[in-house]
């Protein structure tokens, strides 16, 4: 891509490390912070500063949080002895916006992929099994993205929590195999949720 401008191409390059941005997109968005007052373009790039410098990660569900607690963890309101574990912050997100779970999260922040050189060490895992084994939770929903490496994940999660008195379930197969969690529509989300099945039922269909 050629522009008469050094400015606008390094501008251009560093949108363009954005996910599904690519060099036409990035160079509209370019030209549209062009278009607009300095102070409009000084406060976008000091939120995105800011936000970046600032952010926090929930000391115990590993959620994004302007504090030490996140909101829903500390939230008088939500059911605390119900865990939901997710892959990643994208599935909180996409849980909450379905209006249908008011339990807790913990994000794992991946699942187990050897192939992509991603083991049980390099997840929240240990955090997890603490927080059942520490605040009387009563039950754990496996809702990872249906896929080989999220049923390795839902395998490893299992063992490790097998002997503890904690109730494992997992959320019913509306969402096709191989699919997206955050990808998946309200409603079918939402009905996986609630028809959430023993984790055993899961394991014994595999």
């Amino acid at each position: 891509m050629i522009v008469s401008s050094a400015l606008i191409e390094n501008a251009v390059n560093e949108f363009a490390k954005l996910p599904g941005i690519g060099k036409k997109t990035a160079l509209r968005l370019v030209l549209h912070l062009l278009k607009q007052e300095t102070p409009q373009v000084e406060q976008f790039g000091e939120v995105i500063t800011r936000m970046r410098r600032q952010i926090k990660f929930c000391k115990q569900c590993h959620n994004v949080s302007d504090h030490d607690t996140c909101n829903l963890c500390a939230s008088s309101t939500r059911n605390q002895k119900v865990v939901c574990v997710v892959e990643s912050i994208r599935d909180v997100i996409a849980i909450e916006n379905t209006q249908q779970f008011n339990g807790t999260y913990h994000v794992l922040g991946g699942i187990i992929s050897p192939i992509d050189g991603v083991g049980p060490d390099q997840l929240n895992i240990h955090t997890l099994v603490e927080r059942v084994q520490q605040q009387g939770v009563e039950e754990v929903i496996m809702a990872v993205s249906p896929t080989i490496e999220g049923d390795t994940t839902i395998y490893y999660l299992s063992k490790k929590l097998k002997d503890l008195p904690v109730k494992i379930t997992t959320i019913a197969r509306g969402i096709a195999f191989g699919g997206e969690l955050e990808y998946a529509d309200e409603m079918t989300l939402a009905r996986s949720l609630t028809n959430r099945l023993p984790l055993e039922n899961y394991l014994q269909n595999k």
